[in-house]
């Protein structure tokens, strides 16, 4: 009989089933005298995010703006610096919550870099075994789980459990990452960059596979990418992160259809179009992001922003409401000072 039987739902649907508060994570940079660190790395300023059971939340941005630091921070493979972390209720790592070893039961991750992420000197049956055995399951029971696992992910049992890594194409590692992630039976899945090194055949078929076992398994997903058109195929909510700060939040379809942050309305705007007659004759968005050690005061965009005034030099704009979606921005907040804020 299989003892490690998934977790039950505890605190219902109308409760998240990861609730992040302030999370902040500021990386010291060596360089003063003797080597003493006398500036840090911004990587996630004071984040706070909720993902819903049974949802996929997207997480977008450039490369630097901490998408990959905040998959890290929430599986605890960094520790953040202020912040705190509740799992359907259960504060994390907290005198009266559960452990890290006990959110991580729940909560696994798949990495970008297939490769990388396996040991090229255990076989797939052993890679997917180790986790079921090291949680007490029997190895008669852990071979079945291995089994199962392999046919989820759409790879023979027979043909793939007694290869090693390098034996196997880019995509196929990866749908080893994933039954690896789905041993445990967790309920959440962060995905960071989990497509972005496949072909795009390799990829489409991956993506229908994540929605199956989503549906299949109950899963909740984190998935973190550059790819918009793939987020949005995936996507239930969007979060726009920039320079470790969220800028925008809110359903896949509001985000897409009528984004509210400038910032958010350049990233679409860069994508390619198949339509010749919608070609980008000027870049959406100028210039480099900012120094993360030196972020801009008040609004992190406002060096790259075509509306940035005074306000947005002097505060930083609060994420609130606009609409269906929320957005950190001067121009949606009414009395804020800007001179396109919206009317009160």
């Amino acid at each position: 009989m299989d003892t490690l039987l998934p977790i039950q739902d505890r605190g219902g649907p109308a409760q998240p089933l990861l609730l992040a508060t302030g999370l902040r994570k500021h990386f010291p940079v060596a360089g003063g005298l003797l080597g003493r660190t006398t500036k840090v790395v911004r990587a996630v300023d004071d984040l706070t995010l909720s993902v819903a059971k049974g949802e996929t939340l997207g997480v977008v941005g450039e490369s630097g703006c901490g998408k990959s630091t905040v998959a890290r921070l929430l599986i605890r493979l960094i520790k953040p610096d202020k912040g705190t972390m509740v799992l359907d209720g259960d504060p994390v790592d907290e005198p009266h919550g559960i452990t890290v070893n006990e959110l991580r039961r729940q909560v696994q991750m798949v990495f970008q870099d297939s490769y990388a992420s396996l040991n090229p000197r255990l076989t797939i049956a052993e890679t997917l075994a180790f986790a079921p055995r090291a949680h007490g399951l029997p190895a008669a029971e852990a071979r079945e789980r291995v089994r199962d696992l392999l046919s989820k992910v759409g790879l023979d049992p027979a043909n793939y459990a007694t290869r090693y890594p390098h034996e196997l194409s880019g995509g196929q590692r990866q749908r080893v990452n994933i039954a690896r992630a789905l041993a445990l039976r967790p309920r959440l899945i962060i995905l960071d960059e989990a497509v972005s090194a496949l072909d795009k055949s390799v990829e489409a078929q991956v993506l229908n596979m994540l929605v199956d076992l989503k549906t299949e398994l109950d899963l909740t997903y984190v998935f973190i990418s550059h790819d918009l058109n793939v987020v949005q195929y995936l996507s239930d909510r969007v979060l726009v992160m920039y320079l470790g700060k969220i800028v925008e939040l809110g359903p896949v379809e509001a985000i897409y259809g009528n984004p509210q942050h400038p910032y958010t309305r350049a990233l679409l705007s860069a994508r390619p179009s198949m339509d010749p007659r919608k070609r980008t004759h000027e870049a959406p968005i100028q210039g480099d992001p900012p120094n993360p050690i030196d972020p801009p005061s008040g609004c992190r965009f406002r060096t790259r922003c075509p509306f940035a005034e005074d306000v947005c030099a002097r505060l930083e704009p609060p994420l609130a409401d606009a609409g269906a979606q929320a957005v950190a921005c001067h121009m949606r907040v009414s009395g804020s000072g800007h001179s396109k804020a919206v009317a009160a």
